[in-house]
């Protein structure tokens, strides 16, 4: 099976996160017993379970960058690779709907920085912002717009 880091996040965050008995410290261990059983490689596992913590530092430790609501973003080159013109016009509209603020863009921005993938979607963007406002306090309302968004334009669940 060729499943990517992202499928594994995606996975742990349909089948496991979005469950009313959500653990706020989930147990590694059985969560990477359960992956493994699910049919991802032991790299990707651990490469996600990377990827959460790094959401998790970013966030509790307040690096993203706070902008005035007049500033542009401007994408680096690196970036700009990654996050094409589609991408980068969605992330506006999310911004302009209150969705996203300069902050938490900034962390999807990251975030998507730190996947080890070229091949990289709107849909799979959609995925990300839907991760990062749920690790988010006080986004419930953003979260629940996202999750509406995703869930409307998927035709059916993933795995």
């Amino acid at each position: 099976m060729k499943e990517s880091m992202l499928d594994v996040l995606m996975y742990l965050f349909e089948n496991y996160y979005m469950d009313e008995e959500y653990e706020l410290n989930p147990d590694r261990e059985s969560l990477h017993v359960e992956l493994l059983e699910a049919g991802f490689a032991p790299a990707e596992i651990n490469k996600a379970f990377d990827w959460l913590e790094g959401l998790i530092r970013m966030r509790d430790s307040g690096t993203a960058t706070v902008q005035t609501a007049h500033a542009i973003r401007l994408y680096t080159d690196r970036e700009a690779v990654r996050l094409d013109l589609e991408m980068q016009g969605f992330l506006i509209f999310l911004e302009q709907m209150g969705i996203l603020t300069p902050a938490s863009r900034e962390l999807v921005i990251d975030r998507v920085m730190a996947l080890e993938t070229d091949d990289f979607d709107i849909e799979q963007l959609k995925w990300i912002v839907l991760m990062v406002l749920f690790n988010q306090p006080g986004q419930e309302a953003a979260y629940a717009w996202m999750e509406d968004y995703v869930f409307d334009d998927l035709p059916g669940r993933l795995h």
